[in-house]
């Protein structure tokens, strides 16, 4: 297997007890990355208490990619051309430039939102 970039998607399933998300997860041999995005957006959905607790302890085994310069541009352009006609969101776009200008496969269930991308792969 290679290198994986994770969608947001494939951790909320982990997080509600999907068995499918965590073979996946630990059937990998080595540890995937997150984008700074898809840690925002886990955060904007998490509940003070126990949920946040299980949160800061799960991301801190990821290696995160901080959103520079390059993948905000291409992420842009890619938002301009697969928006309209893929529905592609700004988040999605960021996440595949991120994942093509890191040379990672990007793990997703939402193929369809990643029309851009040749490394995709829907692990379930």
């Amino acid at each position: 297997m290679g290198h994986y970039l994770l969608d947001t998607c494939i951790l909320i399933d982990f997080f509600r007890g999907n068995e499918k998300a965590a073979q996946f997860l630990e059937k990998l041999d080595a540890p995937p990355f997150l984008s700074a995005l898809t840690v925002a957006e886990l955060y904007a959905g998490v509940r003070e208490g126990k949920e946040r607790d299980s949160l800061d302890k799960l991301v801190q085994h990821f290696p995160v990619i901080p959103l520079d310069d390059e993948a905000a541009i291409k992420g842009g352009l890619y938002r301009r051309q697969y928006g309209k006609s893929h529905g592609v969101g700004i988040v999605d776009a960021l996440l595949a430039s991120s994942a093509e200008n890191k040379d990672l496969i990007l793990a997703t269930v939402n193929v369809k939102h990643f029309p851009m991308l040749k490394n995709v792969y829907c692990p379930y």
